[in-house]
């Protein structure tokens, strides 16, 4: 902590606590390029990785970009308390688990992770201090156009996926900040997401750490959220 010639400032800012940052917006939008790029710029987060059933994409890589597990050990880990929080996205089962989660918070450090709209509100519930960030592109018209030209998506898929987007812009005013990705910015939009962390870190009313997470499985396990994002 800095330390002040006057002694009005003494306190302030007062101790740094960690952040739980999440980055979400609509399916398209850029969250794992964002995240690729963080890292590969070398931001002092812990990154989360999130567990999901459906296959892989070309370049994904198991334990770096996602846990692929089957349905079957995707839902040994709901029995056991494993998952901060799951969902059924389009068909797929995906979660967060908690327990790296536990463990950068308690030695300091800022966690990042990428979930759904609806997964961030949950978030939210558990931990109400959580640091909410929106990504979003230019225009829904842009996002349909990264959409299709993914060409991960086809059919009733990409239809679903398209008519989501629509209800997941209206739950913007729940969330802190709006960033916009736009097309052959990728630097720009990792600067402004670092620059929110640097501002969260300096106000003179810190965001209160997340207790849910910070008390020890012994003490009081974490309920997982379960939500249903194509319902």
């Amino acid at each position: 902590m800095e330390h002040y010639t006057d002694a009005r400032l003494e306190g302030f800012p007062p101790p740094r606590h960690p952040l739980l940052i999440v980055i979400s917006g609509p399916s398209g939008v850029g969250k794992d390029a964002v995240l690729r790029r963080l890292k590969a710029r070398g931001a002092d987060f812990h990154f989360v990785v999130t567990a999901t059933t459906r296959p892989p994409r070309p370049g994904e890589r198991h334990g770096v970009d996602y846990y692929f597990v089957s349905t079957e050990e995707f839902q040994r880990m709901i029995a056991q308390g494993e998952l901060m929080e799951w969902s059924i996205v389009y068909g797929d089962y995906k979660g967060v688990p908690v327990g790296p989660i536990r463990d950068a918070l308690r030695r300091g450090q800022d966690v990042i992770m990428r979930i759904d709209v609806q997964g961030a509100a949950k978030v939210r519930a558990l931990c109400p201090d959580a640091v909410l960030i929106f990504l979003m592109a230019e225009s829904l018209e842009v996002l349909e156009h990264r959409l299709r030209e993914r060409g991960t998506e086809s059919g009733q898929d990409l239809q679903t996926r398209l008519e989501m987007m629509e209800k997941e812009l209206a739950r913007l005013p729940e969330f802190d900040y709006l960033v916009i990705n736009r097309e052959g910015a990728l630097d720009e939009t990792v600067d402004q997401i670092l620059a929110i962390v640097a501002a969260e870190h300096l106000r003179v009313r810190h965001r209160k750490p997340c207790a849910a997470l910070l008390r020890s499985p012994s003490q009081s396990a974490v309920q997982p959220v379960e939500h249903r994002a194509d319902a």
